[in-house]
């Protein structure tokens, strides 16, 4: 059966404390225009037709650890998380419910990217499948310079065949929760669900998405955010 027909799992890691955001309050809950970051994205998400319900990753003292939450009707679970991203992933694909089979993809996205848009991830599911999984990016446009331990260019990087990872991934539910077992138990820190699946042999297709999809990391990044939202919201281009 299609995947339009069955709709996907999504997997929210939003456990972590967003230092670099250097706010009073973890960034996933920072408001833009009334709404948390972490609503903004789980409402884009819901707002899909392709996605059945969520389970959301928190941190143990979060206020919504153990809230029941419902997204425009769809189930939104709540597990907590761990103290690295792939642990919180890890917790979140064990947490989804028993009727997601093994073999059935998983989506995988960032709680600070409110504005992935939906045809973005329609591409995604469709290139996606057939390749075994893969994950939204986009191709590196900026020259590339590596730096030494006190800031001085020590060479040019080249540019081409470089992409910048984005979420969703996409990968199914019993290869990427091996994966990152796999990472864990090797004492291995990925930075993303695509680096554990490339540890354990697999190749990921990149699928290209708009550049908007940013993720929230400063606060610089923030006013982007609030902008791209505050748009879509009247035109409806985001969706």
């Amino acid at each position: 059966m299609a995947a339009s027909e069955t709709g996907l799992w999504c997997v929210v890691p939003a456990a972590g404390r967003g230092r670099r955001f250097d706010a009073d309050r973890p960034k996933q809950h920072i408001g833009i225009a009334g709404k948390s970051l972490l609503t903004w994205t789980l409402e884009r998400l819901a707002a899909h037709p392709r996605i059945a319900g969520f389970v959301v990753v928190l941190a143990a003292d979060d206020p919504l650890a153990h809230a029941r939450i419902g997204i425009f009707g769809k189930p939104a679970l709540t597990v907590i998380g761990g103290a690295e991203r792939a642990d919180s992933v890890l917790a979140g694909l064990r947490g989804l419910p028993d009727t997601v089979a093994d073999a059935a993809f998983v989506l995988v996205h960032d709680a600070a990217r409110p504005c992935v848009r939906h045809a973005d991830i329609d591409a995604l599911i469709d290139r996606g499948m057939p390749a075994g999984g893969g994950l939204l990016a986009a191709p590196v446009r900026d020259t590339l310079k590596r730096a030494d331990a006190n800031g001085f260019v020590l060479e040019t990087e080249p540019r081409e065949a470089r992409w910048r990872a984005m979420t969703p991934q996409m990968f199914r539910r019993a290869e990427l929760t091996a994966a990152l077992e796999s990472a864990r138990r090797d004492g291995v820190i990925v930075s993303d669900e695509a680096m554990a699946m490339e540890r354990a042999a697999f190749k990921p297709l990149l699928v290209e998405c708009s550049d908007d999809n940013i993720k929230v990391t400063t606060p610089a990044d923030y006013f982007l955010v609030e902008y791209f939202l505050l748009r879509d919201s009247k035109s409806k281009d985001g969706k």
